[in-house]
C-alpha cells in the first residue's frame, strides 16, 4: 500500500521557524516530526511513500534521500506552484490501489492497520479519521430569532465538535474529483464527492492526535512526546 504524504506547506503559522526549514523538519525530541510518521508507517507495514514537496523541498530531500536509512522506498512529487492539499493528488502516478494521504506534521498514536481495515470494510470512496476536540467559550452566548428576540442565554459554553485529523484513506476513483493543475483542498475534495452521492466515512480516533501548526502545539509536543515517547514509537 502507497502511502502520500504532504510536506509541501509553507507552515505560516510557525513562524519564523518555517521562513528557513519545512515544517515537517521541525525537531521532536531527537528527530524531525516527519520522521516520527515515516517510522509509526513503516511499523504499520506501509513501506512505499510519496512525498509530495514544494517548499523548501531541497532540505526534505536531502535529510530523506530514497528512504533506505529507515527501511523505506520514498519517491518525491514536486508541485512547482501550490496546489493546496488535495491538489498535488493529481501529480502522482500510479495510485491505482487504495492508498493513504497525511500531513507530515501530525503526532499521534493512531493505529493505520486498523484505520486502513475499517475503510475497507465499509465499502467507502474516502475515509477520514476524525478526533473530538472540545471548544470553550469564555463568554455568555445569546441565541435570538432573526427579529431580535432573545431566545435562550448560555453562559461560557462549551462545544463539542468531530475535526479532520489530516489522515484520509482513499481510492483511486477519488482523482476523477481533482482538477488537475489547479489549486484544490480536502473539503473542497470531499464536499464534491458528496454532491456526487460518494460515500465518505468518518474514523472516529479519541487516542493522541496533535497537530502543530503553532508554537504553542510545537512546544506541547515536545514535551508529550519525551513523555509518551514508547506510545509513539513501540520498541516492541
Amino acid at each position: 500500500m502507497r502511502a502520500v504524504i504532504l510536506a509541501g506547506g509553507r507552515g505560516t503559522r510557525l513562524r519564523p521557524y518555517t521562513t528557513v526549514f519545512p515544517k515537517p523538519l521541525m525537531p521532536i525530541g531527537d528527530m524531525p516530526i516527519l520522521e516520527i510518521v515515516i517510522r509509526q508507517l513503516r511499523r504499520a507495514g506501509i513501506t512505499d511513500i510519496v512525498m509530495a514537496v514544494g517548499h523548501l523541498a531541497e532540505l526534505l530531500e536531502a535529510y530523506f534521500g530514497d528512504g533506505s536509512r529507515l527501511d523505506v522506498r520514498i519517491v518525491y512529487s514536486r508541485e512547482e506552484t501550490p496546489l493546496g492539499t488535495a491538489g498535488p493528488l493529481a501529480l502522482i502516478p500510479g495510485l491505482n490501489e487504495t492508498f493513504l494521504v497525511m500531513n507530515g506534521d501530525v503526532l499521534t498514536t493512531i493505529d493505520y492497520i486498523a484505520l486502513i481495515a475499517a475503510h475497507r470494510r465499509s465499502g467507502a470512496l474516502s475515509t477520514i479519521a476524525t478526533h473530538r476536540r472540545d471548544v470553550k467559550i469564555d463568554l455568555g452566548v445569546i441565541e435570538t430569532e432573526a427579529s431580535g428576540r432573545l431566545t435562550d442565554y448560555i453562559e461560557k459554553p462549551t462545544y463539542h465538535y468531530r475535526v479532520s485529523m489530516g489522515i484520509y484513506v482513499f481510492e483511486p476513483a477519488v482523482l476523477d474529483y481533482i482538477p488537475p493543475g489547479q489549486r484544490f483542498d480536502f473539503p473542497e475534495l470531499i464536499l464534491r464527492l458528496l454532491r456526487a452521492s460518494q460515500t465518505v466515512q468518518s474514523y472516529p480516533f479519541d487516542g493522541y492526535w496533535l497537530d502543530i501548526g503553532r508554537p504553542d502545539d510545537y512546544e506541547q509536543a515536545i514535551d508529550e512526546f519525551e513523555r509518551l515517547k514508547d506510545q509513539f514509537l513501540p520498541t516492541n
